[in-house]
């Protein structure tokens, strides 16, 4: 069983992130809970979902001690580091975020996922990057569950799918050359 917390601010895509990694998990038989917590604002107010993903039944959704953190803002990352679970990880937005001193009792990769997002073409896919970057970093959900969450979600609107598939990869590869370091 494994436990993630998505936190950031309305308008980043916390709460798509949660529901790409619930459905992921769903297309790959597993059980899955999905807990959303946000603030009445459309943008700008505090976001977080609670993602429980296991291969047996799960109890409660409550994820108060996560085993991942993805962390797309300081206040974010400053609320939530302290209750990673011990040789836990932590994820990190890295353009929107003033530092994390780590705890020696875990991990925690600092991308900077706006710039990448960038790279793919908007900003706004910075969530993306790092729903790749989890991806290749926990292995939790496989890739191809991913993409085809992603494929669904956009069949909209296909202008989207390049850009999210470009940002989704961006995160892979920059979560594969951060393990390096």
């Amino acid at each position: 069983m494994k436990k993630f917390l998505f936190a950031g601010m309305g308008g980043q895509g916390i709460l798509s992130m949660g529901r790409f990694w619930t459905e992921s998990g769903l297309i790959e038989g597993k059980e899955v809970s999905y807990l959303p917590a946000y603030g009445p604002e459309m943008r700008g107010g505090t976001a977080n979902c609670a993602v429980i993903i296991s291969r047996t039944p799960i109890a409660s959704p409550l994820c108060t001690k996560p085993d991942v953190l993805i962390a797309m803002n300081a206040p974010s990352l400053h609320r939530f580091a302290k209750n990673v679970v011990p040789n836990g990880l932590i994820l990190i937005n890295g353009n929107l975020s003033d530092g994390f001193s780590g705890r020696d009792d875990m991990r925690s990769l600092v991308l900077m996922a706006n710039d990448l997002a960038h790279e793919a073409g908007d900003v706004r896919s910075a969530n993306m990057v790092m729903t790749g970057a989890l991806c290749a970093l926990t292995g939790a959900v496989s890739e191809r569950s991913i993409l085809a969450c992603l494929h669904e979600k956009f069949a909209a609107k296909p202008n989207l799918i390049g850009i999210n598939e470009k940002a989704f990869r961006l995160g892979l590869a920059a979560a594969d050359e951060g393990l390096k370091k």
